[in-house]
């Protein structure tokens, strides 16, 4: 009987252990669905060259220095010396037919940001960009 309990209690302590990780494991998951959306946006255009440029543009009137553009690949690595080191890296690449997705990664440190504000600052500014350059303002 107590051999019996035990086990009976072993197993309820397992499967809590394991309710436990999928809880958890789904809350570290809607947290990177989270960050992903902040680091995220689709532009109406498919000119990708015209919009990796416009990132260029962007990053250096933040005060980011270039450390790597990738053309091809439609990457961009920046860093920004202000008091700290800031490292973006920002990804092109189609999101359907008609749109382009931008994608922003900032690391501070080696550890990655999930603060939204560098990313809502970098976004408004590319947004503004993108409209000045589909006006052919320069």
């Amino acid at each position: 009987m107590i051999l019996r309990l035990s086990l009976l209690a072993a197993a309820f302590a397992v499967t809590g252990c394991v309710h436990n990780s999928t809880n958890s494991a789904l809350e570290v998951g809607s947290d990177q669905v989270q960050l992903r959306q902040i680091q995220s946006r689709a532009f109406d255009t498919t000119d990708k060259t015209k919009t990796l440029r416009t990132v260029i543009s962007t990053l250096q009137d933040l005060g980011f220095v270039i450390d790597k553009a990738d053309l091809e690949l439609g990457s961009i690595t920046a860093t920004k010396l202000d008091g700290y080191a800031l490292r973006m890296s920002v990804t092109v690449r189609p999101r359907n037919a008609k749109q382009l997705l931008v994608r922003a990664n900032a690391q501070y440190q080696e550890a990655a940001v999930t603060d939204p504000a560098p990313y809502q600052s970098f976004f408004s500014s590319l947004s503004k960009s993108m409209f000045l350059t589909a006006q052919n303002v320069d």
